[in-house]
């Protein structure tokens, strides 16, 4: 562990992600270690930072963890991330939630708007609702990521996409949509 916490302070990124990674693996990570790691200067870091909450601290979160700050890293690859430890975590907050919605809506990256798609799906708060539903009709790797969290929600409107869903031009929307239709 001493040759972990030695690590944790390298010029190298990859070393501080590796020792990250085995703090992790040895159970011994702080939250002060998890803090650190958050707001490294490497993505690298940060994304082995935000992989571990889910399973280390889950739902059950510390104000240190500051998710929602997260929800705001300038990295697409690192917000995707943060936008699925918040669906992982359900760490529902108005702010992370705002968010959240704020991503699935506007954000310049597809990965990041899918990713901000499925968590809201995994929150199921009905609020999200019509945001889920707009996602439907985005792009298709989006509309792919959309349909299923349909399933957390209720209503006409939720209703009427599925339906319009099982015409889409792509066959796993179709496929997706068709099978949630089947299960009501």
């Amino acid at each position: 562990m001493q040759e972990a916490l030695r690590y944790l302070n390298s010029t190298e990124d990859a070393a501080r992600a590796y020792a990250f990674g085995a703090l992790c693996r040895m159970d011994s990570l702080e939250i002060d270690h998890l803090t650190a790691a958050l707001t490294d200067p490497s993505p690298l870091v940060r994304r082995r930072a935000l992989l571990a909450i889910p399973d280390r601290w889950g739902g059950d979160f510390d104000a240190e963890i500051d998710l929602p700050s997260r929800l705001r890293d300038t990295d697409a690859s690192i917000l995707e991330v943060a936008c699925y430890v918040a669906g992982e975590c359900d760490p529902t907050t108005e702010a992370i939630l705002d968010r959240l919605e704020d991503i699935a809506q506007h954000h310049d990256e597809d990965l990041c708007r899918e990713s901000a798609v499925a968590a809201l799906g995994s929150l199921g708060q009905q609020r999200s609702a019509p945001i889920v539903v707009r996602a439907c009709s985005d792009r298709p790797t989006i509309r792919r990521r959309a349909v299923l969290p349909l399933v957390a929600f209720d209503g006409p409107e939720v209703d009427k996409m599925l339906r319009e869903l099982t015409k889409d031009t792509d066959w796993q929307v179709r496929q997706a949509a068709e099978e949630l239709l089947s299960i009501e």
